[in-house]
């Protein structure tokens, strides 16, 4: 079983977008789940976020979650939208290290997943077609561990 957690800051963007994606894909032995690294839990996804992925037809289920022990423990890979948010995993989580990794890094690409938070719904789209790229980039490499 590989358990990918992906992390943004406060998970009602791009990790809840990045879970539903990789979700769609329906991978055997692949369970995700995201939270944020300031997250509150219990909040929704934001309204731009669910309609862009309601656009490409994935459901989303979701409530945001703030980062633990817990979740760090459960994970098999750490992936986050920025370098920023890897940093901040790893000097609240020391145990984490080595197998968190920014999505692009883990992709074997350079750079960030922008944060959309407060733009347009065409920022947001730009965001699930990055988050849509890089994710069809690791495909294989989650499905490949045990």
């Amino acid at each position: 079983m590989t358990n990918v957690l992906f992390v943004c800051t406060g998970n009602t963007c791009r990790s809840p977008m990045a879970e539903a994606i990789l979700k769609s894909k329906s991978l055997p032995g692949v369970e995700v789940k995201s939270a944020g690294v300031f997250a509150a839990d219990g909040s929704d996804a934001s309204p731009h976020t669910k309609s862009v992925l309601e656009e490409q037809g994935i459901p989303l289920q979701h409530q945001s979650s703030s980062m633990s022990e817990e979740l760090i423990d459960w994970a098999s890979y750490i992936l986050t939208m920025t370098a920023g948010h890897k940093n901040t995993v790893l000097g609240m989580f020391p145990a984490a290290a080595g197998k968190t990794f920014t999505l692009k890094e883990f992709a074997g690409a350079a750079g960030d997943i922008i944060d959309p938070y407060g733009g347009s719904v065409d920022i947001y789209r730009s965001t699930y077609k990055d988050l849509t790229e890089a994710i069809g980039q690791i495909l294989d490499r989650v499905k490949k561990t045990d």
